[in-house]
């Protein structure tokens, strides 16, 4: 798909993890040519992360998005059981092309049934939380990220960065993806298996 324009809609919720949003959008704003950037919650106005710091979302859960990006942070633990905002949301996200979160926000895409039949991984430290949810969901406990089809999780918190620069190799070519990582300058993890946080948690 190189050469395409593509409309990134992150969701923003209280207490969303600040690095999970910001690590992948710094790398999609050297690409602002192939990447629009939108933020979007329930409510839209301000939403307060788990560090404190207020982000504007002025963006309702509608609309067209090629890309759908969840964050994980500690208010994952209240949107799982959250019926009202996983009634909008899940049909919102489940028709953008491509479907993605960062940390714990793969816990949400489960409880909103958009995993089903689908690998995926979670931060490694609420690895055994996240992976209760979905019903037909392949939990990859050993991954830096995964890529399924048009599903896109990775591991915890910086884990994103380096799974946004595989979606940029992969929609806009590896020469973009690496461009953006110079322009960051972040040393990139290019193995999805590559996961020695997974060590404590899942031994062998």
């Amino acid at each position: 798909m190189a050469g395409a324009r593509w409309t990134v809609a992150v969701v923003l919720f209280e207490g969303f993890e600040l690095l999970d949003v910001f690590g992948p959008v710094e790398l999609l704003s050297f690409l602002l040519s192939d990447y629009e950037i939108t933020y979007h919650a329930d409510e839209p106005g301000a939403v307060r992360s788990g560090q404190g710091a207020r982000v504007l979302a002025p963006l309702p859960l509608e609309g067209a998005a090629d890309i759908v990006v969840v964050p994980g942070g500690p208010g994952t633990r209240r949107l799982v059981g959250d019926r009202a905002f996983l009634d909008v949301f899940a049909p919102w996200a489940a028709r953008a092309p491509v479907v993605a979160s960062v940390c714990t926000g793969s816990a949400v895409l489960a409880a909103a049934g958009l995993l089903e039949g689908y690998r995926a991984t979670s931060n490694k430290r609420s690895f055994a939380w996240a992976s209760g949810f979905g019903r037909d969901v392949e939990w990859v406990p050993r991954a830096r990220w995964v890529h399924d089809r048009d599903r896109w999780t990775s591991s915890g918190v910086a884990a994103g960065m380096d799974m946004a620069h595989a979606l940029i190799a992969h929609f806009s070519g590896p020469d973009a993806a690496a461009e953006a990582a110079r322009a960051a300058e972040l040393e990139v993890r290019t193995d999805p298996h590559w996961d020695p946080f997974a060590d404590p948690h899942h031994p062998g």
